[in-house]
């Protein structure tokens, strides 16, 4: 019998240690709630001073960390006479404080009473606490009621317990738990607003932001009424609600509860008004902290105040109020705090609110609408790129539909090309830059100074021709289809579309302030994923006036179609711009099958299977030809093929590299918006409720996101990574290893893991799940919520393998969204180096000995995005592989910490570049592939350069397929770059999808050929063949080369380029000696 030992670390142990330093008094009430500790400092204050208890008060978030618990234990207990501790979330949300004050108590003789704090019975805390069953119950009632009379009677009725009394404890005092707080005298014809608060904040009198959004709502002239609610959850105070909404008809509902009311049977109350419902956070950060933080909202303030209500179907508006000291209130041992109102936050909130309802109340005839389409990547070949969707042939039908609708829509296109005509560089619109000088002016100083300090003065803008901007925008009537401008130049569009550094040029800033200014659109739309608006300057989530997205867009209500399998850029533009994110289906997916010569090869080798029978010469020969037709096919180097190769090793490497592209799933075209998704597209125009729904990979399984057309939300970032992602996640470590140990022969002792923020949501944290069982540790759940509390370890004996060193490469997505996973792999990692372990075992244990703080998680500079690479290759600013990987060390280079803080660490992060045997990447679902735009070649191909630039040629480059997530697939780069360039790029299956969608279907081949320049640039990992099959499938096809020519001119010639330029740098060694001649328009486009 082996007796297994496990050790744990729970993420209270990565909080900070506090000192509090009380003093001992008769009652110490604890809770995480403000509100509950400003009742209890309120409790006795009408008490005569002489009959007066003693009273201390704490936030229990202070005694996160069980140091702190043992601290407050030693200062405070000896000498108090009774605790009473109201825990919200149940027990395993402070557990250790839980325990060792309940130990503590019984050793002192203290009356304790820990009772739960929302209603979910928890028998644990009984368990704990040293009063009985009864009285707690009647302890738990009073405060849930709440007041100053029910909280007074629960204090003095544990004190009465305290001192011996066996009295029956007193009975609750009702208080209505729901109803009006304010209402104004009378209707308006500009509409009317609902807030809906707590009503602790009530009773706590705690309400100074809500007045306040009452005034600034009233100012603005909507008829307004406050309504107070212990919870949206409360099945009363719902059913209230509900006849409330239907009664009153709001058109705008401003709501300042945490948390969602949805469950599996229960739409929200909220949703009866069917009208759009503004979530607005009462922050628990001071001001002061707020304004040093480049992300604006914590983990727990972004997961109560943002994350949760998404699933309701909300709009994140912003911050109304920050927690400050109350200064009347002292004699407590620590000050209390209250919500402080936030001007600017109150007034856009409701700026925001009286523009939706302007827009509700504005007949469809009348409303001016903005519909802009992206520029990325800064290229006229790739105008309208919307992931997975044809835009120009998505506005056509939205047009059309809008007409048919009663819009005032003139001279509709007919045609997804005439809307590329309508956009042509002939077609502009002037602004006098004497008119936007004005409109800028008056935009918040702070964020002029942002723009002017980059860019200069206006009429330096390169788009200010004779003294006015000009804009690629074409009216149909009363809709504006626009292009995005660039936020700076054009060759610097990649490496400012993703970096809230770098500001927007005044062009761009001009576009949107003509909208709003001149056209004088009520609403917005962008198309599509993904603009740039929601990656300006500014903080990640909850922004201030000076933030660019903010200033730029002002109150405009925005409506944001977006693919449903994108839930980490759709949250960006739902948490930063409050837009609508409207999902909309992927493109549909086919089998790949095999194509053009590919399908020699097959033909060949079929023939030779079914040969047994025939002449040994006549075998001898097709197994000839099957290497022939494989040399032509261009994969006899990816197949490993060499002379004087046994044939049967030959055959067997072709005929699996030939299932391997036949089980390729690919996309049929592109997704034009259906019926559905423009429904909703008018449902959000007319200001009515857009019923939420979640994002997923419909290949995945996830039916679940069908049907599309609803607001997009995503995972709880508590609960990640989620029981059924570590389960897919340990099987995708055991896929790594395998191949690993495959290749090798040996364990491999330290791997990169790439981790982004979009495929975490997607798959509930598989990819961290990953990390952590290849680091042999397992998540520890609460019992009752699943959210993540700690983590254990798993022993060796248990995991039969060595623990490898595991060093996270996170993107700022990721950063963002997930700050407490990152405590929790920092938590993770040292306690694996303080394991009692060989070396030989335990990497780590060497490490720790080395350097005192282990840095295992990296990424970009807080506040900024992106691996650093594409822009260099686009502007072709780079002299060879050491340039891109320098580059991606410079953009990776910060070490992230438990706290969420972070440093550069150059060093550091070339040190676990240089030391690791493999860098893995995983992709989650095959709905796009890894020539799907440049981001895949960014990161994985930006390491492959950056383990060359410090010289380690020995790393493995892996691609992991968790497609299907019960069968996990690990492939080299390489490999999977051939797999993709063969079974998809070059497919004729693929290419005809693609020519039945015009000018997108040529820039989504364009694209196609520049990723796999990337990855031929950063990693070697596209060869001759690879580049043979693109360059003959695309220009070497002349039905092909003749469609690009006529749908879209610089899509050709950006191909051209790249093919020619991958010659020049020796990336490609074609075989014919004909295919570097330039034609003239690409010889000048080039230059």
């Amino acid at each position: 019998m082996h007796i297994v030992v496990r050790e744990a670390r729970e993420l209270d142990e990565a909080a900070a240690v506090q000192d509090l330093g009380l003093s001992p008094a008769d009652i110490l009430v604890l809770s995480f709630s403000d509100s509950d500790l400003a009742m209890a400092a309120a409790a006795f204050r009408d008490v005569p001073e002489a009959q007066r208890p003693s009273l201390r008060v704490v936030n229990l978030s202070a005694l996160r960390h069980p140091m702190s618990v043992d601290l407050f234990i030693d200062a405070t207990m000896n000498g108090s006479k009774a605790i009473l501790v109201r825990l919200l979330g149940g027990l395993d949300y402070w557990r250790y404080g839980g325990e060792q004050l309940s130990k503590r108590c019984r050793e002192l003789g203290i009356a304790l009473a820990i009772v739960p704090g929302d209603g979910r019975p928890d028998l644990r805390l009984a368990a704990l606490s040293t009063l009985p069953a009864d009285d707690l119950a009647n302890l738990e009632a009073l405060l849930d009621e709440g007041g100053i009379e029910n909280t007074r009677a629960a204090l003095s009725s544990v004190l009465a317990r305290a001192g011996g009394s066996t009295e029956a404890l007193p009975r609750v005092r009702a208080i209505p738990a729901y109803g009006v707080y304010r209402e104004s005298l009378q209707r308006s014809a500009r509409g009317s607003a609902i807030i809906v608060f707590y009503r602790s904040h009530l009773l706590a009198g705690d309400v100074a932001p809500i007045d306040a959004i009452a005034d600034a709502l009233e100012q603005r002239g909507l008829a307004t009424t406050a309504i107070f609610v212990p919870s949206l959850k409360a099945p009363d105070a719902a059913d209230w609600l509900r006849a409330a909404m239907k009664s009153m008809t709001p058109d705008i509902i401003i709501n300042a509860t945490a948390f969602a009311a949805r469950d599996s049977d229960h739409a929200s109350p909220l949703d009866t008004a069917d009208c759009p419902v503004l979530q607005v956070a009462l922050t628990n950060a001071s001001r002061a902290l707020w304004d040093r933080s480049q992300r604006g909202a914590s983990a727990s303030d972004l997961a109560m105040h943002v994350v949760l209500p998404e699933l309701d179907g909300r709009l994140f508006a912003g911050v109304v109020s920050f927690k400050e000291p109350d200064e009347t209130v002292n004699e407590v041992g620590i000050s209390l705090l209250k919500h402080a109102p936030y001007d600017h936050g109150i007034a856009h909130v409701t700026d925001l609110a009286r523009a939706w309802v302007h827009l509700r109340a504005t007949p469809r005839s009348e409303r001016r609408v903005g519909l802009l389409l992206s520029t990325y990547p800064g290229r006229p070949d790739q105008i309208a790129h919307a992931v997975g969707l044809d835009g120009f042939e998505s506005t056509q039908r939205i047009l059309s539909r809008l007409l048919n609708d009663g819009y005032g829509v003139t001279d509709a296109p007919r045609s997804a090309r005439d809307v590329v005509e309508s956009l042509a560089e002939t077609n502009q619109i002037r602004w006098p830059l004497e008119d936007y000088k004005t409109a800028f002016q008056n935009l918040p100083q702070g964020f002029r100074d942002l723009v002017t300090s980059a860019w200069g003065a206006p009429e330096t803008d390169a788009s200010c021709v004779n003294g006015a901007f000009a804009f690629r925008a074409a009216p149909f009537g009363n809709v504006i289809v626009g292009l995005q401008p660039e936020r700076g130049q054009p060759q610097d569009r990649k490496a400012e579309y993703h970096d809230p550094s770098t500001p927007p040029r005044h062009s761009y800033v001009a576009f949107y302030l003509w909208l709003r200014h001149v056209a004088k659109i009520d609403a917005l739309m962008h198309l599509g994923a993904h603009g740039t608006l929601e990656w300006l300057p500014g903080k990640a989530i909850a922004a201030s006036e000076a933030c660019a997205p903010r200033a730029i867009l002002g109150s405009l209500p925005l409506v944001y179609p977006f693919i449903v399998n994108d839930p980490g850029e759709a949250a960006q533009a739902k948490r930063r711009i409050a837009a609508i994110t409207l999902g909309h289906k992927p493109p549909p997916m086919t089998e790949a099958g095999i194509s053009g010569p590919l399908s020699d090869v097959e033909r060949l080798v079929d023939e030779f299977s079914s040969a047994d029978g025939l002449d040994p010469r006549r075998r001898k020969a097709l197994s000839e030809q099957i290497v022939d037709a494989a040399v032509r096919a261009g994969i006899a180097e990816r197949c490993g093929l060499t002379a004087g190769m046994p044939t049967n090793d030959a055959l067997m490497r072709i005929d699996a590299f030939l299932c391997d592209v036949k089980e390729l799933s690919i996309r049929d075209g592109l997704h034009v918006l259906d019926d559905i998704e423009l429904d909703a597209i008018v449902r959000a125009l007319d200001g009515k409720f857009i019923e939420p729904g979640p994002a997923g990979a419909p290949s995945r399984g996830r039916s679940d996101v069908l049907p599309t057309g609803r607001n997009l939300f995503s995972v709880d970032p508590r609960a990640v990574p989620t029981p059924t992602a570590w389960a897919n996640g340990k099987r995708a470590a055991k896929a790594i290893l395998e191949r690993y140990v495959s290749d090798h022969g040996e364990w491999p002792r330290a791997i990169v893991l790439d981790l982004w923020g979009s495929a975490t949501l997607r798959t509930g944290g598989e990819e961290l799940a990953t990390a952590l069982a290849l680091l042999g540790v397992r998540p520890a759940w609460d019992e009752r919520s699943y959210r993540v509390t700690g983590v254990e370890t798993e022993s060796i004996a248990e995991l039969g393998r060595p623990r490898v060193d595991v060093t996270l490469r996170i993107s700022g997505l990721f950063r963002d969204m997930f700050g407490a996973q990152l405590a929790l792999f920092d938590s993770a990692v040292a306690l694996v180096a303080q394991l009692k372990e060989d070396a030989g075992d335990n990497p780590l244990v060497e490490c720790a000995k080395i350097a005192p703080r282990l840095d295992r998680i990296f990424g970009p500079a807080d506040g900024s995005f992106g691996a650093g690479v594409m822009q260099l290759i686009d502007r072709g600013s780079w002299k060879n592989q050491s340039d891109l990987g320098a580059s991606y060390i410079e953009s990776s280079a910060h070490t992230y910490n438990a706290d969420g803080t972070s440093e550069a660490a150059k060093d550091n992060f070339e040190s676990r570049v240089k030391s690791a045997d493999a860098f893995v990447h995983i992709q989650d679902h095959r709905e796009i592939d890894l020539l799907t735009g440049g981001d895949f070649a960014a990161h994985e191909g930006g390491f492959a350069a950056a383990a060359a630039s410090v010289g380690n040629d020995k790393v493995s480059l892996y691609h992991g397929d968790t497609g299907t997530p019960d069968a996990p697939r690990v492939r080299t780069l390489a490999e999977e770059c051939a797999r993709v360039v063969h079974g998809r790029a070059a497919n004729s299956r693929w290419i005809d999808g693609q020519m039945r969608h015009g000018f997108r279907g040529a820039a989504e081949m364009a694209q196609s050929v520049d990723a796999a320049f990337a990855f031929a640039a950063t990693a070697k990992a596209v060869d001759d063949g690879a580049f043979e099959r693109l360059y003959q499938a695309y220009l070497g096809d002349p039905a092909v080369a003749a469609f690009i020519a006529r749908e879209n001119p610089a899509a050709i010639d950006a191909m051209r380029r790249r093919f020619e330029d991958a010659i020049a740098r020796g990336l490609w060694h074609p075989r014919r000696n004909d295919i570097g001649v330039r034609n003239p328009s690409s010889q000048e486009a080039a230059e």
